[in-house]
């Protein structure tokens, strides 16, 4: 198939940062293009108009139009007019663009179907965080959805919870985020003296729990003194208070003693991130707000016992008790109590170790995953002609 990919990130030296959309939608890309398929991303949002290839991936910058009160419309029609041209010229059978803000809200091609794919809409995840949405991208959203000829899902909490907020009813084909297991394993170089370390890495941010996690932390630095916790990721500023940095406002909520035992990487390069991981005894998510989070896999595929969110999304990566502990993120006592249990109890953590990897492969390994994609899109792209 010859597929195309809307995305506002990618990551790239060319194309910038990125976060988990972007880095979901680059596993996917890679493994399509392994496979015999040709994959185009079209990244907008970018300083100038060029054209490069990621290995076998085509990327496409776009330069969002300027020209005020209407650059979303222009920067729209220009997307289509990328699409319908890509499609005329047999580059695309089938553009799927992300949710977020609702891109293809006034994208409509003339032949090209288009697939939404939710990562988590802003509307999603202002809901979850319980604080407005800007009307406009609500708008563009529901109207995105409404328009596309398909609609996938990356988690089934986020299908639910999206027809919730949108009051719609779409049918979501749940197709989950994938890894590459050959990228995630253990090098069995790094060994750490010290046993009792905890991991967070992601972006420091209130909807991931990182004003819950040092509430918990103080509560095992209590019980187990030599415990350390490592941050690793971007820091981010609060949207709520105001403040321009989270860690900043995490200092304040440790304990004196406890904030001693906490290091602060900032971010890091990935391959960095990943001898972090291979450090750590125990990794946390105690996040409020995702889709189908790609860090979590990534720590399991690296036979990571974690502990992490029981909100929706969670129960359908890990089996509680079995891959890994899952436990609401204000619960502190609970959360410090997981964690304090895999770092005293090592039959206990190795068992969740082994099947976390086993869980990743057998239900979220990219090939597994990218078959699904390509049977989805041979069905819509049959049906639509």
């Amino acid at each position: 198939m010859k597929i195309g990919f809307l995305t506002p990130e990618y990551p790239h030296e060319k194309t910038g940062n990125s976060g988990g959309l972007g880095t979901s939608i680059k596993n996917l890309a890679h493994a399509l293009t392994a496979m015999g398929h040709e994959v185009l991303i079209l990244v907008y949002g970018q300083q100038k108009d060029a054209i490069f290839l990621d290995h076998k991936v085509e990327v496409h910058q776009i330069k969002n139009i300027k020209f005020k009160g209407l650059s979303w419309f222009f920067t729209r029609k220009k997307i289509e007019k990328i699409i319908n041209s890509l499609y005329e010229k047999k580059k695309i059978e089938i553009v799927e663009a992300t949710d977020w803000t609702g891109i293809t809200s006034f994208i409509q091609p003339k032949k090209c179907p288009i697939v939404i794919k939710l990562n988590g809409s802003d509307t999603y995840f202002c809901h979850l965080d319980q604080r407005p949405v800007k009307w406009i991208n609500k708008f563009h959203e529901k109207r995105a959805l409404q328009n596309a000829n398909g609609h996938i899902s990356v988690s089934a909490y986020t299908a639910k919870m999206t027809n919730q907020v949108f009051k719609q009813n779409h049918n979501f084909t749940i197709i989950h985020n994938g890894i590459d297991m050959r990228l995630f394993e253990k090098s069995n170089v790094i060994s750490s003296e010290n046993n009792d370390i905890i991991l967070y890495f992601g972006t420091l941010i209130r909807k991931k729990g990182l004003l819950e996690l040092p509430l918990a932390f103080n509560l095992i630095h209590e019980k187990n003194p030599d415990a350390q916790l490592v941050l690793v990721g971007k820091d981010a500023s609060d949207i709520i208070s105001g403040n321009s940095s989270t860690w900043q406002m995490m200092q304040h909520l440790f304990t004196p003693s406890a904030l001693e035992k906490v290091t602060y990487f900032g971010p890091v390069a990935y391959s960095e991130v990943k001898k972090q991981i291979e450090k750590a005894t125990v990794c946390v998510f105690p996040t409020y707000a995702e889709a189908l989070p790609v860090s979590w896999l990534e720590a399991m595929a690296m036979e990571k016992a974690i502990v992490a969110s029981n909100i929706g999304w969670g129960n359908e990566i890990v089996e509680n008790g079995i891959s890994g502990f899952l436990a609401h993120p204000s619960h502190h006592q609970e959360y410090a109590d997981r964690i304090l249990q895999l770092l005293a109890d090592s039959s206990l953590r190795e068992s969740m170790e082994r099947q976390a990897k086993l869980r990743i492969s057998s239900h979220f390994e990219i090939h597994l995953i990218a078959n699904q994609n390509v049977a989805f899109y041979e069905k819509l792209v049959a049906r639509v002609k």
